[in-house]
């Protein structure tokens, strides 16, 4: 099946929220050797005027990619995730993401090019907090291989 060119324009709204917890956190900091102390001590947080521990930058992946795979299992789309590969991604973060935040997500399909047998499929996730304020943006680009590649 091919990609559905008609995705672009597309919006999936947001869907069940994703609670932030400490240890959530802690978990993904050590993962990606993020070395801060905000991300593990409540007290070096706070001390940065912070309620509660920050997450690292690259944490607002988590929730971008529950609104991707939205996009990815809509039957309708034509994507093969078998042959995705992940291309591009970027962050802007309209403020710090903390433990005790309960964060959706709105996906918004903003291009499909054919590229070959496949196509490059840029989203972009608008996340917010459930009282609607802006929390941050990602934008992430996939290439779906052709049959042939």
């Amino acid at each position: 099946m091919a990609i559905n060119p008609d995705l672009q324009g597309r919006v999936y709204p947001a869907a069940e929220a994703y609670d932030v917890g400490r240890e959530k956190i802690r978990e993904f900091a050590r993962a990606v050797k993020a070395q801060h102390p905000a991300h593990f001590d409540l007290d070096a947080a706070r001390a940065l005027g912070h309620a509660d521990l920050v997450a690292p930058p690259s944490f607002a992946i988590i929730v971008a990619q529950r609104a991707d795979a939205r996009l990815i299992e809509d039957p309708e789309s034509g994507i093969d995730f078998s042959r995705v590969v992940h291309a591009e991604q970027r962050f802007i973060h309209h403020r710090p993401i903390v433990a005790g935040d309960r964060l959706v997500a709105e996906l918004h399909v903003d291009q499909v090019r054919a590229m070959g047998g496949g196509a490059m499929i840029t989203t972009r996730a608008e996340i917010s907090g459930e009282d609607g304020g802006k929390v941050a943006t990602t934008t992430s680009s996939i290439l779906v291989r052709g049959e042939g590649q």
